[in-house]
C-alpha cells in the first residue's frame, strides 16, 4: 500500500470505535474512486477492533515513541536472560511495571474508554506481550484483538512454556527395545540444554514474582504510612475535642453556680426592700 494508503488505516484505528464502520466504507470507497483497487479492497477488509485492542492502537498511533520504547524494553529485556543477570533482570523489571502502567493509564485517557478491571487486565497483557514478543510489537496499531503472551519467549534460550489441553490423556506407549538402549551423547545433551532453558525459565519467573512483590509491598507500605498518619491525626483532633469538652463543661458548671449566686442576692435583696 502506498503512503496515504497507510495514512487511510491508521486514521480508521485511530478513529473512535463508534465511527469505525462508516468511516472505513468511506474510505475503502474514495480508494476504489481513485482506482486503487488494492487499497480499497484491504480497507474493506479490516476488522473493527476490540476495546482493549482500540485503546492500545490509539495509543501507539498518538505517539510513534510507544512502540520504540516498548521494543527497546523488549531487546534489554532479552540481553538480560540471555546473560542470566538477575541484577539487570529486577532492574529492567522494575522498568517494564513502570512503563506498563504509564501506557495504560495514558491509554485509557486517549482513547476515553471507561477503565474497568477485565479492560485493563487485556491492555495490560498485551502490551507485556509487545515487550515479549516482536512480532506483537510490529502489529500495534493495526490489532483488532488483545494480545497475550504465553510463555518467555526469545528471552536468552528459556523455553516456551505452555498450559496443558484438559481432557487429552494419551496412553503409556511400552518401551521399545531401542528405546531401553542408553541414550545418544546428542539426545544427553539435548536433555541437559532443555534442563538447562528449564532452570533458566524457573528463574526469570521468580525474578518477576520477586520484583511483583517488592512493588506491592512498597505500595502497602505506603498505604500503611498514610494510615498511620490519619490515625495520629484523628488521635490529636479526639485528645482536642475531648479538652474542648471539658472546657466546656466547666464553663457551664461556672455559669450554673454564678446563676445560683445571683439569685440569691436577687432574693435577699427583695426580703430586704420588704422589710424596709
Amino acid at each position: 500500500m502506498a503512503d496515504g494508503d497507510l495514512a487511510d488505516l491508521d486514521a480508521l484505528y485511530a478513529a473512535k470505535l463508534g465511527d469505525f464502520t462508516p468511516l472505513r466504507n468511506k474510505l475503502a470507497a474514495e480508494a476504489k474512486k481513485r482506482g486503487d483497487a488494492e487499497a480499497a479492497s484491504q480497507i474493506a477488509a479490516a476488522r473493527k477492533p476490540t476495546n482493549a485492542a482500540h485503546a492500545v492502537n490509539v495509543l501507539v498511533l498518538n505517539d510513534e515513541s510507544v512502540s520504540e520504547r516498548l521494543t527497546n524494553l523488549g531487546e534489554r529485556l532479552r540481553a538480560a536472560h540471555a546473560g542470566m543477570d538477575g541484577g539487570r533482570i529486577r532492574e529492567l523489571t522494575a522498568e517494564q511495571r513502570r512503563l506498563i502502567e504509564e501506557l495504560v493509564r495514558t491509554a485509557f485517557e486517549e482513547s476515553e474508554l471507561s477503565p474497568t478491571a477485565a479492560l485493563r487486565d487485556d491492555v495490560t497483557t498485551t502490551l507485556q506481550a509487545a515487550i515479549a514478543d516482536p512480532e506483537v510489537a510490529a502489529r500495534l496499531g493495526r490489532l483488532t484483538k488483545a494480545e497475550q503472551w504465553s510463555g518467555f519467549g526469545e528471552f536468552g534460550d528459556t523455553a516456551i512454556i505452555f498450559k496443558p489441553t484438559a481432557g487429552r490423556k494419551t496412553k503409556p506407549k511400552a518401551k521399545t527395545q531401542a528405546q531401553e538402549l542408553p541414550k545418544p551423547r546428542d539426545d544427553q545433551e539435548s536433555d541437559e540444554r532443555r534442563r538447562r532453558q528449564q532452570a533458566r525459565a524457573a528463574l526469570a519467573a521468580a525474578e518477576r514474582a520477586k520484583a511483583d512483590a517488592d512493588g506491592a509491598l512498597k505500595e502497602l507500605q505506603s498505604d500503611l504510612a498514610t494510615a498511620r498518619l490519619r490515625r495520629d491525626d484523628a488521635r490529636r483532633r479526639l485528645t482536642d475535642a475531648e479538652s474542648a469538652l471539658t472546657a466546656a463543661e466547666d464553663a457551664y458548671e461556672q455559669a450554673k453556680q454564678a446563676s445560683r449566686d445571683a439569685a440569691a442576692v436577687v432574693k435577699e435583696a427583695k426580703a430586704a426592700r420588704r422589710g424596709s
